[in-house]
């Protein structure tokens, strides 16, 4: 079940697009189903093992459109929208945490620590049940319990801020 915003709709919209995406060498990362202001957004966000072109999200939105259609699971109108989860991307499920191990990311905890720290960086290690675990700069490790982070993300550019 996708874990996006949205719930079942993109869960439900993510099983009906996957197979078609992996056809053309791509594969969802997150798919989110979201209300701003008067109008509805199906955003449907890829990813694939080189970087991501124009011509790659195009393929992919023409992949997806008639698989939508045919299938009718939005009742209400809505904006399509097809691309990357960009370089800050947002960790939400099992699969990201293990495809990212070994890279940048932070955490930014919903209260501070007991130090008023906010937002821990370091080296994806990998995830014991609800723990996520980082290896910290300065050596040793830290484990943030998933609810206690309002995020991770990826941070592998020194430009992104945490």
């Amino acid at each position: 079940m996708a874990n996006g915003k949205g719930g079942s709709t993109a869960a439900e919209v993510e099983a009906l697009v996957s197979p078609a995406l992996a056809e053309l060498g791509l594969r969802v990362w997150d798919v989110r189903f979201e209300k701003e202001g008067p109008d509805w957004f199906l955003r449907v966000y890829i990813d694939r093992n080189e970087p991501l072109d124009l011509d790659a999200c195009e393929a992919a939105t023409h992949a997806i459109n008639p698989i939508l259609d045919a299938a009718d699971p939005i009742d209400q109108s809505y904006f399509l929208e097809v691309g990357s989860p960009g370089l800050g991307r947002r960790l939400t499920r099992d699969a990201h945490f293990e495809a990212l191990r070994g890279q940048k990311v932070c955490a930014h905890l919903i209260r501070p620590d007991g130090r008023g720290v906010r937002d821990v960086a370091g080296t994806l290690l990998g995830k014991e049940g609800s723990r996520v675990l980082l290896g910290l700069d300065g050596g040793g490790q830290a484990a943030v319990e998933e609810k206690d982070a309002s995020y991770f993300k990826l941070c592998d550019d020194e430009d992104l801020p945490c």
